[in-house]
């Protein structure tokens, strides 16, 4: 396999101009993987009742709880290819992605027939019953065994991206997205040969979707020589298999924090009653179009690290990681402020309901000024996995969810109970700007070190 040019852009590109072109591309990406949601949700929407919007709510944690494991693989997979990209080991790379994927293939089976088998108890555990739980249970039976696609899809598109062909990923993304969009209709509402499958059929339309994504992915990466139909050696794969869990499972430790946190944070809200609960969760929602081009900017970061640093190029590495948080630090200030001046026309748009009204606008008030933390925080954690520091990556969210913002907010509401929501909000800034600082110190400790020694 030929390392060509084009590949080596997270090597010799200019930094700002290579981040902020591939930050474009994947912001297309980003976008894509969120329409599936918005798709299904939309289709599903337009049956009649209210039982399959309720049973498509009750899918939503299982979905994410386990993006959060495949998600967490595929970086375990991304970082140490892109370092063996980056020393110019294509063979050790096509090796780790060959057993990478192996991995994920034999992973994904596992998890579908456990899902299969538990599904009905989980999703009665979270509140769905009656006709709602024989719902979402029709959906996620056909889900369980696309998810083999599903994490195969995500796998592949985030090596691509670890090879710098981020353009093509966020086309196959968005290949997939569209497909959906057209198949879910079809499936669910019925279309010539095909009958109406109601809920069922936007879990088909998804399944079908994912595979044109997954072929599309791992076509391009064949021809990139990354994937090969060869016998790997056992001792070989066993080796590559111990490699990508020991970066994988940090990270998934550290994305289990984002749910974990959300869900403490959420039972701290509602001692301020529902109001409290349907004004943050409505402002978190818009939170996220702040969140959607620093989240597609910091994509790109890990592959390019790693690969920096599998060349040794320490210095590059700290440039990369500067310019990043300077980047994130100015684009959330910037709509911190907008936030902050056009709160009450924003929350009007999506209710008249005063209470809720009251604490959206409360929310953006506060929050938005520590939207640069957790960018910087998130930069920090992605400096020390591409740096071959993951344990070091999980411990920054830890750190941030369970030994800062949850601790803050409980004192918040023990002692500062009295001056309302206001007090956790408050706490949370508070500890997200602690958790960032210290995070930014350690991390570019961390690089200058490596700079001046080389280890």
């Amino acid at each position: 396999m030929e390392k060509s040019s084009k590949n080596n852009v997270y090597l010799t590109g200019p930094i700002r101009r290579t981040m902020i072109r591939t930050a474009f591309a994947m912001l297309a990406g980003t976008v894509a993987m969120s329409g599936y949601n918005i798709a299904d949700t939309y289709f599903i929407g337009k049956l009649p009742g209210q039982t399959p919007l309720a049973a498509i709510g009750f899918t939503f944690p299982i979905i994410i709880l386990l993006g959060c494991v495949f998600r967490g693989l595929a970086t375990g997979l991304m970082t140490p290819s892109a370092q063996a990209l980056g020393a110019g080991r294509n063979v050790r790379a096509a090796t780790l992605v060959n057993s990478g994927l192996t991995l994920m293939l034999l992973f994904s089976i596992t998890l579908s027939l456990v899902g299969v088998a538990t599904g009905r108890a989980v999703l009665h555990s979270l509140g769905a019953s009656g006709e709602t739980l024989e719902a979402a249970k029709e959906y996620m039976d056909i889900w369980f065994y696309g998810y083999l696609t599903a994490s195969l899809c995500a796998t592949a598109g985030d090596m691509l991206v670890a090879i710098g062909e981020s353009k093509l990923s966020a086309l196959g993304m968005f290949g997939a997205l569209f497909l959906n969009i057209i198949l879910d209709p079809m499936w669910i509402f019925g279309f010539g040969p095909i009958p109406p499958l109601g809920i069922r059929g936007a879990a088909i339309a998804t399944v079908i979707s994912q595979v044109s994504g997954t072929l599309y992915f791992l076509e391009l990466l064949r021809r990139r020589g990354l994937v090969q139909f060869r016998h790997i050696p056992w001792k070989v794969m066993s080796r590559a298999w111990v490699l990508i869990v020991r970066f994988g499972i940090p990270a998934i430790l550290g994305m289990l924090m984002i749910p974990i946190g959300s869900y403490v944070l959420t039972r701290i809200t509602a001692e301020f009653g529902d109001a409290a609960v349907g004004g943050c969760q409505a402002a978190m929602k818009l939170e996220s179009i702040a969140f959607m081009f620093p989240m597609s900017f910091g994509i790109s970061l890990t592959p390019m690290i790693s690969q920096n640093f599998g060349a040794g190029q320490y210095l590059r590495i700290k440039q990369c990681m500067r310019f990043a948080m300077t980047f994130a630090f100015c684009v959330l200030l910037f709509m911190a402020i907008l936030f902050f001046l056009f709160a009450e026309p924003l929350v009007s748009l999506f209710t008249s309901e005063p209470e809720i009204k009251a604490n959206m606008i409360l929310y953006m008030h506060i929050i938005p000024w520590s939207f640069w933390a957790v960018e910087v925080h998130r930069f920090s954690g992605f400096t020390f996995m591409g740096c071959g520091h993951p344990k070091f990556s999980a411990f920054l969210n830890i750190y941030r969810v369970l030994l800062l913002l949850v601790p803050f907010s409980l004192l918040a509401l023990y002692f500062f109970r009295s001056y309302g929501l206001s007090s956790v909000l408050y706490a949370r800034a508070f500890a997200d700007g602690i958790a960032a600082i210290s995070a930014a110190i350690m991390a570019n400790m961390m690089v200058r070190r490596l700079v001046r020694t080389g280890k």
